[in-house]
This record gives structure tokens, sequence and C-alpha cells, in this order.
């Protein structure tokens, strides 16, 4: 039995990085359209990515997916439902998420959670503002199945990250922050400090950020994606699957590594 748990645990250490993610929320206070710009740069066991349109319950909205959604037998979906990993819809509301290890403090089996993508093409149907979201995840059913940060922005100057577990959330206001922006990896502010991963990330970003001459009015998609995503190790890297940013009404995304695919614009 130890050698089985051993192996387990094994298993568990090496699939960490299959999901993680680094992002950034810059306020719209700060930029030059005074509209929130939000950047998700995507590490993941899945390198065959897509951006496919949908025609929600509420609202039209395109989103990240991975490309074999339809076949994958692993996809926690209902039937003709992808799971989104990104995704914005024509009111402008968008959404991503990072994974987290350091908020799950329950007994719901692994096997049931990592539903985040059911959740981001939902609240993409639903959902208009902030506000929106907050009531989308007070009336979500119990357990959510779900163990992430989500970065959400809207057309009214929305912009704010939410970190989510099975039974509740917590709310940080990016409009608040003290720097202007708040970046985001595989970690959260509540839950607990030894469980952390992505921490090399998020000094590296932060890092970047600091020390740029370039004014903040000017961090658009070109820049967040030479000066984060192509910046090299421990940011870049061989599960590196592809960058997405939310600028304005429009999503750019460079569908494979950053420094080989270019950044295209995709609208609704």
């Amino acid at each position: 039995m130890k050698a089985v748990h051993f192996f387990s645990l094994l298993l568990g250490l090496l699939s960490v990085p299959s999901f993680a993610c680094t992002s950034v929320i810059i306020s719209g206070s700060n930029t030059a359209d005074g509209k929130a710009v939000m950047f998700k740069h995507r590490d993941s066991s899945c390198q065959e990515v897509a951006v496919e349109y949908f025609q929600g319950e509420k609202y039209r909205f395109m989103g990240l997916v991975n490309a074999d959604w339809r076949t994958n037998p692993l996809a926690k979906v209902t039937p003709g439902t992808p799971e989104v990993w990104g995704g914005e819809n024509e009111t402008g509301f968008a959404i991503m998420n990072t994974a987290t290890y350091d908020l799950k403090d329950d007994d719901i089996p692994m096997e049931m959670m990592d539903r985040e993508g059911i959740l981001m093409y939902r609240a993409l149907e639903v959902c208009a503002t902030v506000a929106d979201f907050e009531h989308f995840l007070d009336t979500l059913s119990r357990p959510m199945y779900v163990e992430a940060n989500f970065g959400v922005i809207d057309n009214c100057g929305g912009a704010a990250y939410y970190e989510v577990n099975n039974y509740t959330w917590t709310k940080f206001d990016v409009n608040r922050e003290p720097l202007g922006y708040r970046v985001v990896t595989n970690f959260t502010m509540t839950g607990r400090m030894e469980d952390r991963k992505g921490v090399d990330r998020y000094i590296k970003a932060h890092k970047i950020l600091a020390s740029t001459d370039v004014p903040m009015q000017e961090w658009d998609h070109n820049f967040l994606i030479q000066n984060i995503s192509c910046s090299g190790k421990p940011i870049m890297r061989d599960i590196t699957s592809c960058v997405i940013v939310f600028e304005g009404n429009t999503m750019w995304a460079s569908l494979g590594k950053p420094d080989r695919v270019p950044c295209m614009p995709y609208k609704l």
C-alpha cells in the first residue's frame, strides 16, 4: 500500500505543471482607452487549441478551447458543450482562469474537480458585468467543483480576480490596486502558503512590469506578450500552449508558442 500511495503522490506532483498559467489585469484607469486589459499565458498538457464562436443562452461569445473537445473522452462536459479556457461575449464581459492548488479544503474526490472550463462557458452565456458574475457565483449549486483564480473584466469598468473553491469565493478588485494592476499565477492570497505553485513566475512577471520604462498606458497586447510571454523561463516553458489578451472589444490570441506564432485579433 505504501508503494501505491507513493506512486500516486508522484503522479500528482508531475501533473501540477500541466495546468498552470500566468495572468495580469490592468485597471482601465491606467490604460489608453479607459478599458481594462486582461492577459493570460497558458501552460497546458493540451497543445492544440483554437478560438471558436458560440451562441449562448443569452449572449454570443468567443472562447479559447482545446481543439479536441468534441472527441476527448476525459473532458468533463455535458454532451455538445465544450470547456472554455478564456473568452469574451457580445457585451464586453470577458473571463479567464488560473489553476490553484492551495484552496480546496474538503473531501470532494479529485476526479470530480476541474470544472473551471464548464463554469466559464456558462458565465459567458449569461453574464454582462462583474456584478452579474458575482450573482452567478452566489447562485451556483454547491459544490462548484472548482479550485481556481478567475479574472473578469467588463465594459462598465469592472476588473477583478476571484479566488474560488467548492463553496466560497473572495474578490480582489483590480481598480483598488495601488500599482494599477494585479499579477496572478497558481496560488491565492486566502489559501495555504505551503501549497503555493507558480511563485517564481509571479515574481518574474512583477519584476518585468516594475522595471519597464514603458508607460502603463502603453501596456497593450504587444507589450504584454513580448515582455512577459517571450521573456524566457520560468514563464515560457515546453508546455506553453497559447497566450490570450482581452483589450477593448478584441481578444488577441497567439495559438501556440508566442515566440513562434503571431498574435491575431478575434472579434464578435
